[in-house]
């Protein structure tokens, strides 16, 4: 068998752009021809959930196609990830440039930019193009950045030294975009938290404000030293900084040691501090993010699920006609559309949606199974093609005998899964155990041989292109590890018994390889599974976030860089020399700074400025580093390193936990959408349905007979013809995202008949709005 996945799950790739003027099907008029395009451009934008206003003019919707082309999108993202990663080839620079290379490569970036906004306003009203703040900024960001080019440019050439400062601008093409909708959710998802945050933030502030006063009073006129040999709490300024590093625990119980080994009495003020401030005020931001990014995210949900309903009635408007007392789409009609939005779907899947769309063979689909196109379009249907054995058609006597039928039937038995589980864990022992003893060493071996008895059984008992299909990871897996460890493990072997060398790095990859075949366990325990299912499930979603820090971090890179280049200098660990020893900055003498070799931890290119950044997110040595950037530039940095855990740490990192809790209540607690539930029980009526457990190992190939498919029915003999050796099944439930679950969710309250608010309302939904009222989505947590 051969499974594949018929429709395409993200990139949008519309209808031939060759046909747009000229007849699409042989017989229509112009005028359906455009009306057929117009309807497909809003059933498209339904399935992909875009929000973009367009003229419904013929050129305009010829350009709005080219615009939604995949090609298009993947030339825009390769633009804006050339002008980002000019960063790396700018002064200071990991690899650098001359400034007339890089200038030029971000001109042709910023040409590429306009030509892209150019294109959406010849596909836009012009009334909405002007009023949209995302072509404000991309204009405004266009225009700075030349300014900023031309400037630094003049400069450069009489040898005056200035700031690049449009550099930081750079990430405003990535959110603005309208191919970038997921990261501008989620920055609005920030900008709707901070009015309720910033309340918490300065209650948190003032605690920590008059904490430092009780510091101040309680130590500063005590005479205290730090461990350093500095004056203890005696600046009002400094104990605010410590304090709140104290939040973090990042100099805990350092700061605390002083006053402690005083008198221990002391311990009960930070003791107090820590609860208020670190635990409680930490779970007050969460808890307000946490109930904000719902809160927001639904209103998001609902406006996703009105407007997709919106456009799917505008698409229907289009094509129906009136038959008997009630508008439909005919069937012809309806076929012309779903070629046109998915045109590389198969006769057999468009035949299986005509069917349930169709439910009484009329002829013709109505408006409430009409508006499911989109959803439908969106499910992936996988079609599963049905081969015997090759060992079946070249030696069927020896194949199908009795012994070899009782291998197959061991090799399908969960004993087997079970007997190689149970290798697996006496294989992790031995590998924890010292490989330079010859019994481990042979052992090895004998697991490998065993690994590789299990893959050639597996090829043995089920088709091999099934075995090796595209979603069938882990046999991938499997066999990939077991060859690899296998040639990695010959070639040691060779080496060691050629008693020239011991090649290390061999011998690290077959102990790596060994590893990573205990992964395997994760498929045979059923609770793993469902772990690993979440993840990957709520793993597209997470790049949304990935994109977002990427925005956050590049920025405040861009700003270290401007700040603290040249700062900190790294050298080689063996040099002994005096300014190898501060850093290359004398500030830095006798600092923990210099003294811990931080020296590596500098701003002198986007590389090494992500790395610290990375390490300011982790929190651990917030002190230290900001300490060590103060002594070198001003005390005002600090500011600089504050800002950003209050922007990733505080902000960002929270939002991120609120997503993770939601989704995995979501994917929990989420049963099939109604419209799988039709496509699964129209499968299973027409007789070619295949369940996804008998879809494990090729196990497919032993519980279905070729004989049975196609679809039955009046005209059973017919389709079987058509779809002989073809079955269905909806694609496994990890394939679908967070997003796609939520709006799921609240689709299953929308009544098939409701056309809902009108589209202005749609627009202005806030989230104190309890239109419609949706108490399952409420109580999805």
């Amino acid at each position: 068998m051969e499974p594949s996945v018929v429709q395409p799950k993200e990139i949008n790739r519309p209808v031939n752009l060759n046909k747009l003027g000229s007849r699409i099907f042989p017989g229509s008029t112009p005028k359906e021809d455009q009306n057929l395009l117009l309807a497909a451009a809003y059933v498209s934008d339904a399935q992909y959930n875009r929000n973009v206003p367009f003229e419904t003019s013929p050129r305009a919707i010829r350009l709005y196609y080219f615009y939604n082309h995949w090609t298009m999108q993947v030339a825009i993202y390769f633009f804006i990830c050339v002008d980002l990663s000019l960063a790396l080839f700018e002064e200071p620079a990991l690899f650098p440039l001359p400034f007339l290379a890089t200038s030029l490569a971000e001109v042709l970036c910023l040409t590429a930019f306009f030509g892209r906004l150019v294109h959406f306003a010849k596909v836009t009203p012009q009334m909405v193009f002007w009023k949209d703040t995302k072509n404000i900024c991309i204009m405004v960001t266009i225009v700075l950045t030349l300014i900023d080019l031309i400037i630094y440019g003049s400069l450069e050439a009489v040898n005056v030294h200035s700031v690049r400062w449009s550099r930081a601008l750079r990430p405003v093409f990535l959110i603005n975009f309208p191919e970038s909708r997921q990261i501008r959710r989620t920055f609005r998802s920030i900008r709707n938290t901070l009015p309720d945050i910033l309340y918490v933030f300065l209650l948190f502030m003032f605690s920590v404000l008059i904490f430092s006063l009780m510091a101040l009073k309680l130590f500063g006129d005590r005479g205290l030293k730090t461990v350093e040999g500095l004056p203890y709490f005696t600046n009002i300024l400094d104990i605010v900084f410590e304090l709140y590093v104290l939040v973090t625990t990042a100099n805990s119980p350092d700061v605390m040691m002083p006053a402690y080994n005083f008198n221990w009495w002391y311990c009960l003020y930070f003791i107090t501090y820590t609860i208020i401030n670190t635990y409680i005020f930490m779970s007050v931001f969460l808890a307000v993010v946490y109930n904000n990014y719902r809160k927001h995210l639904k209103n998001e949900i609902r406006k996703l699920a009105y407007l997709k309903r919106h456009k799917m009635i505008e698409a229907f408007n289009i094509l129906k006609v009136k038959v008997g007392t009630e508008f439909v789409v005919t069937e012809a009609q309806w076929r012309r559309l779903a070629k046109v939005v998915a045109p590389h779907i198969s006769g057999p899947h468009l035949e299986l949606l005509l069917r349930i769309s169709d439910e009484g063979q009329k002829g013709h689909v109505d408006k409430v199974n009409f508006l499911r196109l989109a959803d439908l379009l969106n499910i992936q249907v996988v079609t599963i093609n049905i081969r015997r054995h090759p060992l079946e058609d070249w030696m069927p006597r020896v194949y199908r005998s009795s012994a070899s039928l009782l291998v197959q039937r061991m090799v399908q038995h969960r004993i087997f899964v079970w007997v190689y589980d149970v290798i697996i864990l006496i294989n992790a022992i031995f590998i924890a155990l010292d490989e330079r003893n010859p019994f481990i060493s042979y052992a090895e071996w004998l697991f490998l041989s065993l690994y590789i008895i299990e893959i050639l059984l597996k090829l043995y008992t089920y088709e091999p292109r099934a075995y090796f299909g595209r979603r069938q990871f882990w046999n991938w897996f499997d066999t990939l590890i077991i060859i690899a460890a296998l040639v990695a493990t010959v070639a040691n072997t060779t080496i060691q018994s050629a008693r020239k060398y011991n090649s290390q790095q061999i011998l690290d990859i077959v102990l790596i390889l060994r590893i990573l075949r205990l992964l395997r366990i994760i498929v045979s325990i059923q609770r793993f599974r469902v772990i690993v299912t979440t993840l990957i499930n709520i793993g597209p979603t997470i790049l949304t976030f990935g994109g977002l820090v990427l925005v956050v971090y590049y920025v405040f890179a861009i700003i270290g860089m401007e700040a603290f280049h040249g700062k900190v200098r790294f050298s080689d660990p063996n040099f002994t020399s005096p300014d190898a020893l501060v850093c290359g900055n004398p500030a830095l003498k006798d600092s923990a700074f210099a003294r811990d070799r931080y020296c590596k931890n500098n701003f002198n290119d986007l590389a090494s400025s992500f790395i610290v950044l990375m390490e300011l997110t982790v929190v651990n040595h917030l002190l230290l580093l900001a300490g060590g950037f103060a002594l070198v530039t001003h005390q005002a940095a600090k500011l600089y390193f504050i800002g950003f855990h209050i922007v990733v740490v505080i902000l960002i990192v929270n939002i991120f936990i609120a997503f993770i809790l939601e989704a995995f209540f979501v994917a929990y607690s989420l049963e099939k959408s109604e419209v799988e539930t039709a496509i699964e029980k129209k499968i299973q009526e027409l007789g070619v349905g295949i369940q996804e457990e008998e879809m494990q190992d090729g196990k497919l190939v032993d519980n279905v007979d070729a004989k049975d498919s196609g679809f039955s029915g009046d005209d059973g003999d017919n389709k079987r013809k058509d779809l002989k050796g073809l079955y269905f099944r909806i694609a496994s439930k990890k394939y679908r995202t967070v997003d796609a679950l939520l709006q799921q969710m609240f689709e299953s309250e929308i009544a098939p008949e409701e056309e809902g608010p009108s589209l202005d309302e749609i627009l202005n939904f806030s989230p104190g709005d309890l239109y419609p009222k949706n108490p399952n989505f409420e109580n999805s947590a």
